[in-house]
């Protein structure tokens, strides 16, 4: 299930960013915030954790980031703060739901839990850590930020990109749009209209192939289908694959009995365990397979100690989603976000990423930690 619908989303995102989608809807916030730096952080952000609800974090960088730093050079500002703002709330965004980040979806469909029970549980909490990452990066950036809207007040020549730019091709553009609007409503009723996520997946790329071939034809479809990630897929068949066999062979349940050994049966000890080893975890190996490879532990967690399995879902999702912002190897979208501004003249280092990005990470996990314990003990 989760193959079939992370290969589902992929085509149809490739078809949105071909039709324009996302550099519209970037260009569209700039103009509405008046090209200014500022508030244009805090709009970069917003929409960053909110694609990432919905489609892969990786994609939502991709094209962030390369606007980012089209208008940077335009509007005569260091684009690396508005990168890591941007990279952060991506990851947290994809916290929120189930189709947000692969480790949501592979918890997802391993436990049966559906878009409506993320959204309400890590949804909630995500929402909360959003609040305090915008007032984080707006205390950090904002003066350096506002010195290139103080350098640009009396440049009434300038000449900036409009949103229209974007779409070459208005069919495609808002057939993307209705087909992107039409999966996010059956991923958040699937619940109750039944339709797995395979299936949900299988609409998603169904759509984008009819869109395409309908305004841009078989050769852009061809185009297309050659950008899907397929190496991904690959990984993630031969990821399910080793996690089964620790699973069949008994590991996995050593590792549960351990920590429920040094956790003395205390309900709190195991999140603060599960929450701060997956997120130290995540900061340092890609947080898919450490969240595959926790998936039996926890269960088998709950089932020795009695802990309800939702609230050690939400714990390990919360700490892997999160724990990869701490360094720029964390998670895919940090690698991709770095590299964006590296190849742009703006190389982004160990040293500069990790002093703002580590204690913002500390701040949404306590938050985070916080909340479990109010919400679930």
């Amino acid at each position: 299930s989760t193959i079939i619908f992370i290969a589902g989303m992929m085509v149809m995102v490739e078809g949105m960013g071909q039709a324009g989608f996302f550099r519209w809807l970037c260009l569209r916030l700039a103009k509405f915030v008046h090209y200014r730096a500022v508030p244009l952080l805090i709009c970069f952000m917003f929409i960053a954790a909110c694609l990432s609800m919905f489609i892969d974090s990786i994609t939502v960088i991709l094209f962030l980031a390369v606007v980012t730093t089209e208008l940077a050079a335009l509007l005569k500002f260091d684009p690396v703060p508005m990168i890591l703002a941007e990279i952060f709330c991506a990851n947290l965004g994809g916290a929120a739901t189930m189709c947000g980040d692969p480790p949501n979806i592979i918890i997802g469909t391993s436990l049966g839990l559906s878009f409506f029970d993320f959204i309400t549980n890590t949804g909630l909490i995500a929402a909360f850590c959003f609040a305090a990452t915008v007032l984080y990066f707006w205390l950090s950036f904002r003066k350096e930020l506002s010195a290139s809207d103080d350098l640009r007040k009396n440049d009434e020549a300038a000449q900036y990109p409009q949103p229209s730019e974007a779409i070459t091709n208005r069919a495609g553009f808002f057939g993307a749009a209705v087909a992107f609007l039409c999966v996010v409503a059956l991923l958040v009723t699937h619940a109750q209209t039944t339709l797995s996520v395979a299936l949900i997946g299988v609409i998603a790329a169904s759509l984008a192939v009819l869109v395409t071939l309908i305004s841009e034809g078989s050769k852009k479809l061809a185009e297309i289908l050659k950008k899907v990630d397929y190496k991904t897929l690959l990984f993630f068949i031969g990821l399910f694959i080793s996690v089964s066999g620790l699973e069949q062979s008994g590991v996995l349940e050593l590792v549960a009995a351990f920590i429920g050994t040094i956790s003395g049966g205390s309900a709190a000890i195991v999140i603060i365990i599960i929450l701060w080893m997956s997120a130290f975890a995540s900061a340092l190996i890609d947080n898919i397979p450490f969240s595959a490879t926790m998936v039996p532990v926890i269960q088998s967690i709950s089932g020795t100690m009695g802990i309800d399995i939702k609230t050690l879902a939400w714990t390990l999702s919360l700490g892997t989603d999160l724990g990869g912002n701490a360094t720029p190897i964390g998670a895919s979208a940090n690698v991709v976000g770095t590299s964006i501004a590296a190849h742009s003249g703006h190389p982004i280092g160990w040293g500069r990423y990790c002093r703002y990005c580590i204690p913002a990470t500390v701040i949404v996990v306590l938050i985070s930690m916080l909340s479990l314990f109010v919400i679930y003990l």
